[in-house]
């Protein structure tokens, strides 16, 4: 908003100063370029023929152009050219007061064209209108930059995320094969120990057995022997007979124990 009044006060002096151009340049157009160089002629302007055709060619594209607000600096500045050379050839010798052929007109008109060198055209104008467009399409860039930047981002953390959850799942299928390792081993641990206890129990049976056959045979051996000792014992000295049963007491114990 602060700057509407600006580019009201830049439309109006656009028109104005291009009005008052155009209309000088279309009258030197009707009085016929060779008029117009006979002026310059007797104003004493260097190069006249030129000078007139530069002045009236400036005149009235440059007016035009100020009025349409297009390539306002630059023809601000051809139209600055043609005041200040009317200033110093014509009219500054003159005075100031346009009644006596001075320099007040070229002065205000050479003003205003260095103010819009300075300020340009505004907004309203067919150069604030290009200026808008392409301060739009930045924008519009800018944000399909953005936009774009920032889906590259989504994807990116999309991606990431997906590779972390890969990953928990590889660890996580890593530490799953790991307990089922160590319950197999456990398990086979567990069955190799039971298979020793029960070979470790299987062989103390089988001990026991056989010393308990053992006993028993020793233990029948002892019965019979008694028996037949003393019938075949007859003759033999009473010496001989203890010995002979010290012999087979000492066989019963070991047969008992």
């Amino acid at each position: 908003m602060k700057k509407v009044p600006v580019d009201i006060a830049a439309l109006i002096a656009r028109i104005v100063l291009g009005v008052i151009f155009v209309a000088h340049g279309w009258q030197k157009w009707q009085n016929g370029i060779d008029a117009t160089t006979q002026m310059f002629t007797q104003a004493g302007v260097p190069q006249p023929q030129l000078a007139a055709t530069f002045t009236m060619v400036a005149e009235l594209v440059g007016g035009a152009l100020l009025i349409l607000g297009l390539f306002v600096r630059v023809a601000a500045l051809l139209l600055l050219a043609v005041t200040i050379g009317a200033m110093i050839f014509v009219h500054f010798r003159n005075g100031i007061f346009i009644a006596d052929n001075g320099w007040e007109l070229v002065g205000a008109l050479g003003a205003g064209c260095l103010m819009l060198m300075a300020t340009g055209g505004g907004r309203l104008g067919l150069d604030g209108l290009y200026l808008a467009l392409r301060r739009r399409n930045k924008a519009r860039d800018a944000a399909q930059e953005e936009l774009s930047t920032a889906r590259q981002a989504r994807e990116d953390a999309e991606r990431k995320a997906a590779e972390a959850r890969t990953e928990a799942a590889e660890a996580e299928a890593a530490r799953a094969a790991d307990r089922e390792a160590r319950r197999d081993a456990v398990q086979e641990s567990t069955g190799a120990t039971r298979d020793v206890a029960r070979d470790a129990a299987d062989d103390a049976r089988d001990s026991a057995r056989d010393a308990r056959h053992s006993a028993a045979s020793a233990q029948a051996a002892e019965e019979t022997r008694p028996n037949t000792v003393p019938q075949q014992a007859h003759g033999l000295s009473e010496a001989d007979r203890r010995d002979i049963d010290a012999l087979l007491a000492d066989e019963k114990r070991r047969g008992e124990s």
